[in-house]
């Protein structure tokens, strides 16, 4: 009888075993599905994500190799990519309305700042996000979109170490690199009414877009200097060149 008990005790630790195994290959794939399909549509790009990985047992995860395109009319390759990205979050409110995120860590992140004087590629990127959210409204979901839409609670947000490439397509393709000074938000979606997906990626875009334009704008003018020397396409003289640089300053000011 007491080899009966052990073993049936035996069976039911392998099951539960198994069926978390199982929930959490799920659970990754899902994610990775969730993050592509939604963040394609929320950006009117392509969004990719080579893996995600998640325990339900700690709460920890990581992603590996976001990459969220440019919207069209741009020739980078990317506007966004992230080599990895870690967070910490409380387990059993995967199973709540609200999953409750302790943490978000994005480090290193390389953003791509490009522009023809006219638009850039994350001001589109947000106009996107803001076309696909409803702007300030609150748009009515429908079925599939409720589902996608669970609510979230971020406890602390940081994304460190990050670079920002400018590239003025109206000045040669002149580039250059600079830092993008480090975001940390806290306490996002604290309220009952937590906070969605999409308001986070709408939140999150519109600081990245406002460090990279003003790290932009402290290298426009150097860049508009450095193309009139390499090329004699563009204007010859120093008071273009102010013009030029004028214009690009006033793209870079931020819409109120």
């Amino acid at each position: 009888m007491k080899k009966l008990a052990v073993r049936i005790l035996i069976a039911i630790v392998v099951l539960v075993i198994l069926v978390l195994v199982g929930l959490a290959l799920f659970l990754d794939n899902a994610v990775k599905r969730g993050v592509e399909t939604v963040g394609s549509k929320l950006t009117q790009t392509e969004v990719t994500l080579q893996g995600v990985s998640l325990s339900l047992m700690s709460g920890s995860g990581k992603i590996k190799g976001l990459v969220v395109g440019n919207p069209s009319g741009f020739k980078s390759p990317s506007a966004i990519s992230i080599g990895t990205a870690s967070l910490d979050l409380v387990p059993r409110s995967l199973f709540a309305d609200k999953v409750i995120i302790k943490s978000i860590n994005v480090q290193a992140p390389e953003i791509t700042f490009e522009t023809d004087l006219k638009e850039n590629n994350l001001g589109k990127l947000q106009a996107n996000v803001e076309a696909a959210t409803g702007g300030s409204k609150k748009p009515t979901p429908n079925s599939d979109e409720k589902k996608a839409s669970k609510k979230l609670q971020v406890d602390d947000f940081q994304i460190t170490g990050g670079k920002v490439l400018i590239s003025l397509n109206a000045l040669g393709g002149q580039s250059t690199t600079v830092n993008l000074p480090d975001i940390h938000l806290q306490g996002l979606g604290a309220g009952p009414e937590g906070i969605t997906s999409a308001e986070l990626t709408h939140k999150v875009l519109q600081l990245i877009l406002q460090h990279a334009t003003e790290a932009a704008a402290g290298n426009v003018s150097q860049l508009a200097k450095s193309a009139l020397n390499l090329t004699n396409s563009l204007p010859k003289s120093v008071g273009d060149a102010e013009k030029i640089t004028k214009g690009i300053g006033d793209l870079l000011k931020p819409k109120k």
